[in-house]
């Protein structure tokens, strides 16, 4: 029997199925990368919807317990390492985490290891921060603002980081070579360029002609495709 009253976000969102990782995430770019890397991986999970933007989820003392960074994705794996039950938050640190519990998308050790998380780092650091703000100048509520050097200083940054992508992408099917949580962290987020942000002709995405072949590949994959369904309601 798996016991997680311990950890109080549970008595808000109530797990359905105490013994399968549950989820705590919504429709953005960083919560499709655990769902999308817990489909990969076949894992069990529940998913429970946070809404970011309302207080009576995100900044709850239930939810904080968990996250006291109060940002989605986190979860609690009811299986952890030592035997017991284990909360996480962080994307790239749940990527990891899962590559490591699975022996999945995440090589163990060598040269290899380092390579991939090098690149999960990339878009932690780079893609995903640059990519944000882009977003919020030019979609969201920085739109509103005038003056279009804060949102041009993003848009350039967008197309660097997508050449340094288009780049290692040269002669590859994927991000290293094999399909890795590089790829599964990086996607995402250029999805969001066109799904969300609508910037994929102020970034002129369509000449990136690797980085569209790589995501075709990528949003070709069953797993993305049910992944890219959690968090949405």
């Amino acid at each position: 029997m798996f016991d997680l009253s311990g950890f109080p976000v549970t008595s808000r969102w109530a797990p359905r199925r105490p013994d399968a990782i549950q989820l705590y995430t919504l429709n953005t770019p960083n919560g499709f990368k655990a769902s999308i890397m817990l489909e990969e991986c076949g894992l069990d999970y529940d998913a429970h919807r946070i809404s970011i933007g309302d207080p009576e989820d995100q900044m709850t003392p239930e939810f904080l317990s968990l996250n006291p960074n109060n940002k989605i994705p986190a979860m609690i794996d009811p299986q952890g390492p030592d035997g017991g039950p284990m909360g996480l938050w962080e994307s790239g640190a749940i990527l990891i985490y899962l590559g490591d519990k699975t022996g999945r998308f995440l090589p163990g050790e060598g040269a290899a290891r380092y390579r991939t998380i090098q690149w999960l780092m990339f878009q932690m650091g780079g893609v995903g921060p640059m990519f944000g703000q882009l977003g919020f100048f030019h979609r969201y509520r920085g739109s509103e603002i005038e003056d279009k050097r804060p949102r041009d200083r993003y848009v350039n940054e967008a197309r660097r980081l997508l050449g340094v992508l288009d780049r290692q992408l040269q002669g590859r099917e994927w991000i290293t070579g094999d399909y890795s949580v590089a790829d599964i962290a990086t996607a995402p987020w250029v999805r969001t360029l066109t799904v969300n942000y609508e910037a994929q002709d102020l970034v002129r995405l369509s000449g990136f002609t690797n980085v569209a072949a790589w995501m075709d590949r990528f949003l070709a994959r069953p797993a993305v495709q049910r992944g890219l369904t959690v968090g949405v309601a």
